[in-house]
């Protein structure tokens, strides 16, 4: 029975048959895919730095091999857009690697072209734990919200907070953040006395505040994604009273280093749990830090362009185990080996999930000389993610 295959399907199968048998390339193309314009532009210029200031750090090769970056934008969450953009560089600009993916809907729309390919692809940011399920050659240097959540939700039920709100926005992240806080933290014998979801277009949050403040609750969860809406909740919180009332902030993400000045005093005291703060101390931050400030004095030290960095460290790596060559299986089987020193703390590839274990810090919002930054008050040790065992 004849099956009719589309073409532009078609072409990625066909490009990639007897890709792993061919001969080193003198160049290797790794294709960067994020948001370069819009609302979320930030994370396209973090993943930029940490991407270049890596290459740079290798002396502008990685294994030997000159390294050909060619950036796409996806302006946004945009699925649609994605998929086109992954396969022409997949089909057109014929890329050895892919790294970057803000968003999980985006890293979602990629899988089926990379699985087909056999192209590895590196997340150096999409939190959803389902994102490495969707194909074998993933893997991700970033976080989830269960990885983070779940040591946040413990913390808070030693220390008294019984009844608490979780307020995320509603989508893929935002949902496993909320049923990471509910799964634990009722474990934890805590209550959750209600749970909001708000649309990512929203920017008005007043009306979801009052509801907060109206809970009864002692403290809220929150997620929601860097940017215009992290700022306009956070704002939101401070004046409406919710801090006064003794209502505690308890995140994730926001209050990362990209945002944190623009909060000014009022993001002081306010508590997180994340995997990375600029102001870790460690010789391998600090040689992050200054290349970064090398190649960009802008450039912000935090999630993504750290993300960014380790998400090079592991195709620099796979470059390495390859040879330079195309071949998807042998670089992923290298990538499950891997466990280095990260600007975030010791870090591994967990071979079963092919997502990064690493530490997660409690982090409270302090000053010093009138800059705001994290600083680690307890380290949680390592955490896996727990998401990929529900």
């Amino acid at each position: 029975m004849a099956v009719n295959i589309h073409p532009l399907v078609w072409a990625v199968a066909s490009t990639f048959v007897l890709a792993p048998g061919l001969s080193a390339a003198q160049n290797v193309k790794v294709g960067i895919v994020g948001p370069f314009s819009g609302p979320f532009a930030h994370y396209g210029t973090l993943f930029k730095a940490g991407v270049e200031a890596y290459v740079e750090s290798q002396g502008g090769k990685l294994a030997g091999k000159s390294v050909e970056l060619i950036y796409r934008d996806t302006g946004g969450p945009n699925p649609g857009q994605t998929r086109n953009l992954v396969q022409e560089l997949i089909v057109k600009d014929k890329v050895d690697y892919l790294g970057g993916f803000v968003f999980t809907p985006n890293a979602f729309a990629a899988a089926p072209l990379v699985q087909q390919s056999q192209t590895p692809m590196v997340v150096f940011n999409a939190a959803t734990s389902a994102v490495t399920d969707k194909s074998e050659y993933i893997v991700r240097t970033s976080y989830t919200l269960w990885q983070v959540t779940v040591p946040l939700a413990q913390w808070a039920a030693k220390n008294d907070i019984r009844k608490v709100v979780t307020a995320v926005t509603d989508y893929g992240p935002g949902i496993d953040a909320e049923t990471a806080w509910k799964s634990e933290f009722t474990k934890q014998g805590g209550t959750v006395v209600e749970s909001i979801r708000m649309p990512i277009a929203t920017t008005d949050f007043a009306p979801f505040i009052q509801r907060i403040k109206a809970s009864g609750a002692q403290a809220v969860y929150t997620f929601l994604p860097g940017g215009p809406p992290n700022l306009g909740f956070v704002k939101a919180y401070n004046e409406n009273g919710l801090a006064k009332a003794g209502i505690r902030f308890l995140g994730t993400a926001e209050m990362d280093e990209y945002d944190l000045q623009k909060f000014g005093d009022s993001a002081l005291g306010l508590t997180t749990a994340f995997h990375y703060s600029s102001a870790h101390d460690s010789p391998a931050n600090r040689k992050f830090v200054e290349a970064l400030k090398k190649k960009d004095p802008a450039a912000v030290a935090n999630y993504a362009s750290v993300g960014a960095w380790d998400g090079m460290y592991v195709i620099h790596k796979m470059i390495e185990a390859t040879g330079g060559q195309k071949d998807g299986l042998k670089a992923i089987a290298a990538a499950r080996t891997l466990q280095w020193e990260s600007p975030r703390g010791a870090v591994r590839i967990d071979p079963k999930t092919r997502h990064i274990v690493q530490n997660v810090y409690l982090r409270k919002v302090e000053s010093a000389g009138g800059t705001l930054f994290n600083r680690e008050v307890q380290n949680f040790g390592p955490q896996i993610d727990y998401g990929l065992d529900k």
